[in-house]
């Protein structure tokens, strides 16, 4: 099963695409100068001017490179806005300006209002971390279009993803052929276990052949000076910004690092900024059995004939999780579906409310002995391969290679998450500590907490140094930060948004919520959440404390 963090960008766009409509660690500390109200004044005598003064080339957009995943050239906006790219160049690393730089890769699309009312740009980090924005916001844009009325929208690949110094680790080879040698969810406590930490040292020493001189600067707190950076050379007096999943830690980050910068932000999905990496994959085992009771429920609604209530609906996933665990299935095309993947097609699922009849339907055709939906559902919302524990593994060789890239797609999105992660967090967990904290997670989940367990191996033998255990959003005199909480959330369950504005402090953190599923709330498409932001980034007005807006009834069937 993926890590809920890292398939939140895979489920979020691969999902848009397969419903044509969108979906939806830890940093240091600030360093010198780097909360006074430029976020640079400080440093400028170091090297950093040179980046403020730069002009940006704006051409067409070409084809996403093969490091973002491939594709067609992004299709214009139907008012025929056509999509423009450009590199901004930014110190590979921010404590040493003077040194070695590096490209970011940005996209926009300019305002369709006049310029009376332009606000200014709209930035967007869409989560992960390990996406592309460059590739993300053009196949999300349609959902954002009333923003455009008064903003640039702007994305970009940030450091270590994609075109902005994509990190590269294992080979295409040596992540097939973990397929079939390593298994993510160990079951007999030695060998197995030893096998999956191995395998990790494996990729880390790949990671340090191929990227090792960029791994030490792809964390989330340099990827927040890049944005300040943008926000300068836009000509942006504050930093408007929208983030999702990952991209909420992102923008606390940010608003720790410039809170006199922060100017009209929106983060959804909210990531609990006070929790340890174990302590948060515990909590998302919780938040993913949740909404999973949350489908059963509605399951047994439907009188489906999985079982009759939510129990017995729950109590038949670990069933026949365990059964193809034992003995997978094999489906039309020649292939198997596993454990592994049955998990993937339900966690990905249950990222939004839509994909609900999808999953039952699939669920019941495996009581048949057909897995070919649950197959097709996991490989197309991009769970099959695209998690924090990517399906690499050894072929004989070290694994590493001048052009390895491990998406699902093509993309660099596990090498990046993986390399993020692991440069925010200092948590380097061993096999004794998950067979230790094993117990806990199985009884959060017994569906998903082995997986997620397991998934806190991720950083073992990681060559570079974690930052800290949790993130510091501390951001007080901040301008105020409109926080979205889903009550149904799997990957980035509810209490996060409150925790989130507690440790942003008073009068900055202003939490929304949600009372529907799925992960991300704008996407949901839910007129209340959509008129509370776009109130707030075009008008500046929030809605009132303790607001919450309700899902509305989705009709459902079989």
């Amino acid at each position: 099963m993926p890590s809920a963090r890292a398939i939140s960008t895979a489920a979020l766009l691969s999902t848009a695409t397969l419903l044509a409509c969108s979906l939806a660690s830890c940093a240091p500390a600030a360093q010198d100068g780097s909360r006074r109200g430029d976020g640079g004044a400080a440093t400028e005598g170091r090297g950093e001017a040179r980046f403020r003064e730069q002009t940006l080339h704006w051409r067409d957009c070409p084809a996403p490179s093969p490091l973002q995943g491939g594709g067609e050239v992004p299709a214009p906006l139907p008012d025929g806005t056509r999509w423009q790219c450009a590199t901004l160049r930014a110190p590979l690393d921010w404590e040493k300006p003077s040194g070695e730089s590096m490209g970011v890769a940005l996209i926009r699309a300019r305002s369709s209002g006049g310029a009376e009312d332009r606000i200014g740009s709209l930035l967007f980090n869409f989560g992960g971390p390990g996406g592309s924005g460059v590739t993300g916001l053009p196949g999300l844009a349609p959902g954002y279009e009333n923003l455009r009325s008064r903003y640039d929208l702007v994305s970009f690949d940030p450091r270590g993803v994609g075109d902005s110094r994509g990190v590269r680790c294992l080979d295409a080879g040596a992540a097939e052929a973990a397929e079939t040698e390593i298994d993510d969810i160990p079951d007999d406590g030695g060998d197995e276990s030893e096998a999956l930490a191995g395998f990790h040292r494996l990729t880390a020493a790949a990671c340090r052949k191929n990227s090792g001189d960029v791994l030490p600067h792809v964390g989330t707190a340099g990827a927040a000076r890049d944005m300040d950076l943008m926000r300068h050379v836009l000509g942006d007096e504050k930093l408007h910004y929208f983030g999702v999943s990952y991209g909420t830690e992102l923008g606390g980050v940010y608003a720790h690092l410039f809170p006199d910068n922060v100017g009209r932000a929106v983060l959804d999905g909210v990531v609990d900024p006070t929790r340890d990496a174990m302590e948060e994959a515990l909590g998302q085992a919780a938040g993913f059995q949740l909404a999973y009771e949350h489908f059963a429920a509605w399951c047994a609604e439907q009188r489906c004939t999985l079982g009759g209530s939510t129990e017995e609906i729950v109590e038949a996933a670990v069933a026949l999780e365990a059964a193809l665990d034992e003995a997978p299935l094999r489906v039309s095309d020649g292939g198997e579906l596993d454990g592994d993947e049955l998990i993937d097609a339900i966690s990905g699922s249950l990222y939004s409310r839509r994909l609900w009849p999808a999953l039952l339907v699939g669920l019941e055709a495996l009581t048949r002995g057909d897995g070919d939906v649950l197959l097709d559902l996991a490989e197309t919302l991009g769970q099959h391969g695209a998690d924090g524990d990517p399906d690499d593994g050894t072929d004989g060789t070290d694994g590493t290679d001048e052009n390895a890239s491990n998406g699902s797609n093509g993309s660099n999105q596990n090498d990046a998450f993986r390399a993020i992660t692991c440069a925010d967090s200092s948590s380097r967990y061993t096999v004794a500590e998950v067979e230790e904290k094993l117990p806990e997670f199985v009884e959060a989940s017994p569906l998903f907490g082995p997986a997620l367990a397991w998934s806190t191996l991720a950083c073992a033998g990681w060559p570079v140094p974690g930052e800290a255990e949790r993130p510091d959003v501390s951001a007080p005199g901040a301008a105020p930060v409109l926080l979205i909480g889903s009550t149904g959330d799997p990957a980035t369950p509810y209490q996060g948004a409150a925790r989130m504005a507690e440790r942003l402090g008073r009068g900055v953190g202003f939490a929304l919520t949600y009372r529907g599923e799925g992960h991300g709330a704008f996407d949901s498409g839910n007129a209340c959440v959509r008129d509370a932001v776009h109130t707030y980034l075009l008008d500046g007005r929030l809605p009132e404390r303790g607001a919450v807006c309700e899902a509305e009834q989705v009709s459902g069937g079989k």
